[in-house]
């Protein structure tokens, strides 16, 4: 199955549909699918769920579709940076998920893995906990967590083979690889394309059986979230 598409347009034609749930890969600003991104911002695709750490910045990342109000509403662990997601959230436009981080990243891997559900002490006794199960396990509570499953997963890496062998760098392998696992559909964002053979097996994070198309972005803008430098 061939799975190299032309442009981030022609990776998402097809597969992307009002009302959807989308995840999406990276840390802030590192790692994230900049241009799957825009490719769904131009898609016009309306009434999303997102799911992502956090939720970009004013006019970059997925703060573009907050722009363009095309997300109803947000699963995520941080929500600041972002003036415009500040101000639809309390007007009261936009739904709010709130996920602790250690907890959303094993609600997509338990996901991709088809465990439904799990235990956890973080959040027991918070408003995280709240309308959730909880249980005593050797004497201590615990809540219970959905996990998650996405229709289509944006995700980014440094490299993959033409199969979907994907390989990530450094710290911008941060949410992809579980955000890879929990897609029905995964597109994935690379800088580097190369043949079936070419990365060695030892070598590989994501495996291609959760991979479905990929398309080559060779020169991402790679913005930096917070610039802070030392006084001369």
């Amino acid at each position: 199955m061939k799975k190299v598409y032309p442009d981030a347009a022609a990776a998402l034609s097809g597969i992307v549909k009002d009302g959807q749930t989308i995840a999406v890969g990276g840390f802030g600003l590192c790692g994230i699918p900049e241009a799957l991104i825009a490719a769904l911002r131009d898609s016009g695709v309306q009434n999303l769920t997102a799911i992502s750490n956090n939720a970009g910045v004013d006019g970059f990342g997925l703060g573009q579709l907050l722009t363009t109000r095309q997300i109803k509403k947000m699963i995520a662990s941080y929500v600041g940076e972002n003036k415009e997601f500040e101000r639809q959230y309390l007007a009261g436009e936009l739904q709010l998920e709130f996920t602790p981080q250690g907890t959303l990243a094993e609600k997509l891997r338990a996901g991709g893995a088809g465990i439904p559900a799990f235990f956890t002490k973080t959040g027991v006794g918070t408003i995280v906990a709240e309308g959730k199960e909880v249980r005593e396990f050797d004497g201590e509570e615990y809540v219970m967590e959905r996990s998650l499953v996405a229709d289509i997963a944006l995700v980014k890496a440094y490299m993959a083979d033409k199969a979907g062998n994907l390989v990530y760098r450094k710290t911008a392998r941060n949410f992809n690889p579980n955000v890879a696992m929990a897609g029905k559909i995964t597109v994935v964002e690379v800088e580097k394309l190369v043949e079936v053979g070419e990365i060695d097996p030892d070598d590989v994070h994501t495996p291609s059986i959760f991979v479905h198309r990929i398309v080559l972005n060779a020169t991402p803008e790679k913005r930096i979230e917070q610039r802070t430098i030392r006084a001369k």
